[in-house]
């Protein structure tokens, strides 16, 4: 096979990119935080339930 003959295939780099890195301007909330949070909303949802 002579070197005409070859095709070259561009490199991808779809499953290698990391998209944390590329966003650097948004909000970033640990997963601690939203389960805290999500455990104080059921907590007060349940004593409004049990005062009305």
């Amino acid at each position: 096979m002579s070197r005409r003959e070859k095709n070259m295939m561009p490199q991808s780099s779809a499953g290698l990119m990391r998209y944390f890195d590329q966003s650097k301007e948004s909000i970033k909330i640990k997963p601690e935080h939203v389960l805290i949070a999500c455990a104080f909303l059921i907590a007060f949802e349940i004593i409004l339930r049990f005062i009305a």
